[in-house]
């Protein structure tokens, strides 16, 4: 039996990068709200998920490249790389 892989994004991770607050840092600046919350691993910057009326975190994923989020929900310990559509929980 093979071995589930995990892409070379997610692999790449060395540390967690969790939320300074617990808003979108988008829709605090406009007023609206959000569903969940994600951390970019690659900048730490916290937005809203595509549950949510902006999707700020799909948007900035868009414009910056940055593959990879966390959840930063209470409870919820897992990864998704918008590269490779792929999610590992940690």
């Amino acid at each position: 039996m093979l071995k589930p892989t995990i892409c070379d994004h997610l692999a790449a991770l060395t540390e967690i990068r969790t939320a300074r607050e617990y808003v979108c840092e988008e829709c605090i600046k406009t007023g609206d709200s959000w569903v969940h919350l994600r951390t970019c691993q690659t900048c730490g910057t916290t937005l809203c998920c595509d549950s949510s009326p902006n999707k700020h975190a799909t948007k900035h994923f868009l414009a910056s490249e940055h593959p990879v989020v966390v959840s930063s929900e209470p409870g919820e310990r897992w990864l998704w790389c918008f590269i490779d559509e792929q999610m590992v929980g940690y």
